[in-house]
């Protein structure tokens, strides 16, 4: 009996240290919504307080956008003709559509425009300083700024997948819904 007794006891710690592990693992790769876990998805919540007002600025259809696209410059850009600048502010103001609310019960001052600021990155493959195969695994990412009486309130970056940016629409919707979400 006396032999038996450590032995479960070891299992028992066992058990109970895997399932903590495996908890504190999960946490860390858990996404705060579902469309954050469907290619890597990187947020920061900068300030708490005008958060609130952010979102309800861009509900009330007040905001600017400023964006840009890098194509790969190493290798052969699959995006270059695919996807312009222009095409890609048109697909995110529709997306934001589905956002806007009904204005007429928000106050909102014209000063307190919020700033979206974003760019599409195409991923150069062929560029030297790609250290390893991860770093050469997605077609590119997005990154975006919401920006608040000229204060960074939240940015978060997603990669897309498809090297013909078939899911940088899906992307731009996960970014807008992520904000909207703080709310």
């Amino acid at each position: 009996m006396n032999k038996i007794l450590p032995t479960i006891l070891l299992v028992i710690i066992s058990f109970v240290a895997y399932g903590v592990y495996t908890q504190a693992n999960k946490s860390i790769k858990t996404k705060r919504i579902e469309c954050q876990s469907k290619t890597t998805t990187f947020e920061k919540i900068s300030i708490e307080e005008p958060i609130k007002e952010a979102v309800n600025s861009l509900k009330a259809n007040k905001y600017t956008l400023t964006s840009a696209i890098e194509y790969s410059k190493f290798m052969k850009s699959n995006l270059v003709n695919l996807l312009t600048k222009e095409q890609a502010d048109e697909k995110l103001e529709n997306i934001i559509k589905n956002y806007i609310e009904d204005t007429s019960t928000q106050a909102i001052p014209n000063e307190n425009k919020l700033s979206i600021n974003y760019y599409i990155y195409e991923n150069d493959k062929e560029d030297k300083g790609k250290k390893n195969n991860d770093a050469k695994a997605y077609a590119g990412y997005l990154v975006f700024e919401f920006k608040y009486n000229n204060r960074l309130v939240y940015k978060i970056q997603s990669d897309y997948m498809d090297l013909n940016g078939n899911d940088i629409e899906d992307r731009m919707n996960c970014a807008i819904k992520s904000f909207t979400s703080l709310n």
